[in-house]
């Protein structure tokens, strides 16, 4: 099972209360969640009807979508008991969780950076790990695993602006060393 984010997947579904979703197909001219996403996988979600919302993250089944984690909602962040009506089902990338670099490539965030808001995390060994994907000028594409995953203070880390570099740490100019790998072609 592996966090999927991609685009054009959007289908309606006719399911009441707080459960699972049966979905009704893709709504013309996107994919659906099983095709988009694959199934078992999970993705960020967004449903809605008219004013109520709910964005999670789920995971997909065949027709389905299961709301595993609650996010953000028009029920006080917790997941929304939807009545009769067509929902509104969307693949999304919610704000709190996305990690983007400004004009000259340096990652910013809105949130402490942690292994939390990350694209990816795992564990290594006894401490989490972060894993940061990205592409640095439009062309080079990149990886970095920092170690430990929670920072104690805001930290900048300039990246190599190589592709193919490999870089086994990265310092952020104090006494904190980051393990690191980065490399192209992804």
């Amino acid at each position: 099972m592996a966090l999927v984010i991609a685009d054009r997947v959007r289908e309606t579904s006719t399911t009441t209360g707080t459960g699972t979703l049966t979905l009704d197909g893709a709504v013309s001219g996107y994919r659906t969640f099983s095709s988009g996403i694959g199934n078992s996988n999970t993705c960020y979600y967004t449903i809605t009807l008219g004013a109520d919302y709910e964005i999670g993250l789920g995971t997909v089944s065949a027709g389905q979508l299961a709301r595993t984690t609650i996010l953000k909602s028009s029920n006080s962040n917790n997941a929304v008991n939807f009545g009769a009506g067509t929902k509104d089902v969307f693949a999304t990338y919610p704000g709190d969780k996305a990690v983007v670099t400004d004009n000259t490539h340096t990652f910013t965030a809105a949130q402490t950076f942690r292994a939390s808001n990350a694209i990816r995390s795992e564990a290594a060994s006894t401490q989490d790990a972060v894993v940061i994907a990205g592409r640095a000028g439009g062309t080079s594409s990149y990886a970095v695993t920092i170690t430990p995953a929670t920072l104690s203070a805001n930290r900048t880390l300039t990246l190599p602006n190589a592709s193919g570099t490999i870089v086994t740490s990265i310092s952020d100019g104090g006494s904190n060393i980051f393990l690191a790998n980065t490399f192209g072609g992804f």
